[in-house]
């Protein structure tokens, strides 16, 4: 790819994205530009790891930009909108990371006719292992999707859905991360408990969630056929099984996931309603 991008914010979901590019060698590091307002540190950092061009907001030259990614906090979006509607042409795009800003929002912001794609992809584009959502805007060419496809195919798997689906997508793949995270931190204590060291407990759990996620990426068989393999009567993992459902395992799975979807709901619509106050 011969674009050029740049990133409009330069926090954690900012920076996995990066790491996973750069690993990819889709780009090189002088086709990444990282912009703030303030945290010129910050963007040192990112230079001094990746070898990216940092530039302060105010030194942007937004005509040499084929793709910006917005990547700032969300209570931020506006403001950000408003200083980017005069500056950006409708032959580049705009790519939002931020969870809740639909491409309707944008579009709105920026008046014109402009090429705003929303995406969703999550922590694991440092490992080049993420999972991410791509919803267009009514504006955007199908080549310009592809283009922005190709550009999230470097740091994972990813899937065009439509955007009434983009808030159950964050709370199954954006949020998902954490889910797993928080039981590897009961799995790590229970060994520990039980007289394995912090580090095999984790170990042995992260490598059991690995291997269990290949299979349900490279067989045929459902999760539901997959479980059932596993669990003989009246053996370990039945009565694993059993302790799981009897404290609200399932439940609080489904639970987790809706509540991340709702979250997202939310904030989209409070920022909708902010919208309709000030116009």
């Amino acid at each position: 790819m011969n674009q050029t991008i740049a990133f409009l914010g330069a926090g954690s979901m900012a920076e996995a994205m990066i790491a996973g590019i750069v690993q990819s060698g889709t780009l090189s590091p002088k086709q990444i530009i990282v912009s703030n307002r303030s945290n010129h540190n910050r963007l040192q950092e990112l230079k001094v790891k990746y070898g990216i061009k940092p530039v302060h907001r105010d030194d942007l030259q937004y005509d040499n930009v084929d793709v910006f990614i917005l990547a700032m906090k969300p209570k931020d979006i506006e403001s950000v909108l408003t200083d980017l509607e005069p500056k950006v042409r409708t032959d580049q795009v705009l790519v939002s990371v931020l969870a809740g800003i639909s491409t309707s929002y944008m579009e709105e912001h920026l008046q014109k006719p402009q090429q705003v794609i929303r995406v969703m992809p999550n922590t694991s584009s440092t490992l080049r292992e993420s999972a991410t959502a791509i919803s267009p805007g009514n504006h955007t060419p199908f080549q310009q999707v592809k283009l922005v496809r190709s550009l999230m195919e470097s740091i994972g798997e990813t899937y065009i859905i439509d955007e009434e689906q983009m808030d159950v997508f964050t709370g199954i793949a954006g949020s998902g991360p954490a889910y797993f995270y928080n039981l590897m931190e009961h799995i790590e204590q229970v060994g520990y408990e039980q007289g394995l060291s912090k580090d095999m407990a984790r170990n042995i759990g992260a490598q059991t969630i690995l291997g269990a996620a290949k299979m349900m990426l490279e067989q045929e068989d459902t999760p539901t056929e997959l479980r059932e393999k596993v669990t003989s009567p009246n053996g370990t993992t039945a009565a694993g099984l059993d302790a799981l459902n009897a404290h609200g395992g399932g439940e609080a799975i489904s639970a987790a996931v809706k509540g991340a979807a709702r979250r997202s709901k939310q904030l989209s619509e409070q920022l909708q309603q902010q919208t309709i106050v000030h116009s």
